[in-house]
């Protein structure tokens, strides 16, 4: 799988109403889940008790949503190089909405349009539709539109 090169705003904007593509599949483990708990002090057993969640409703443990948020740049990065950017700011999501906890051990990737992009006056806001999407699972992790400020270098 190649990355999409973006240069700049022009580039980008013949992307707009269009799919940006889709990550590789990473896989989500208790290690992960253990220390994203350890960082948010959510220690919830179902993210960290494998023995408890083995016997409650998803038969295992889950990855915290925000876990799974929280890997979106990764795999962002894996889908476009945008080049020629001074910064990049995580300016917001919107209609956000988690549809399938993420099992221990599951697969997600990430698969990414560009639904628009405006200047600001030199900053480019590209706002993106995404789907995280469970390997061998029709249903997402979840779907939201985030919002990128890019500052592009002259």
């Amino acid at each position: 799988m190649s990355k999409l090169i973006i240069n700049g705003f022009t580039e980008f904007q013949q992307y707009v109403g269009k799919e940006l593509g889709a990550s590789q599949f990473i896989k989500v483990t208790q290690e992960q889940i253990n220390k994203f708990a350890d960082a948010t002090l959510d220690h919830q057993w179902i993210h960290t008790d494998p023995v408890r969640a083995a016997t409650g409703p998803f038969k295992s443990t889950i990855a915290h949503g925000y876990l799974a948020l929280s890997l979106v740049p990764y795999l962002w990065e894996e889908i476009a190089d945008i080049q020629n950017v001074k910064m990049l700011v995580n300016y917001g999501i919107e209609k956000m909405k988690f549809n399938q906890p993420v099992l221990v051990n599951n697969e997600v990737r990430l698969r990414v349009s560009l639904k628009s992009l405006n200047d600001l006056r030199g900053i480019t806001k590209a706002e993106m539709d995404i789907v995280m999407e469970i390997k061998d699972n029709p249903k997402p992790a979840f779907t939201a539109t985030i919002i990128f400020l890019y500052h592009f270098n002259k």
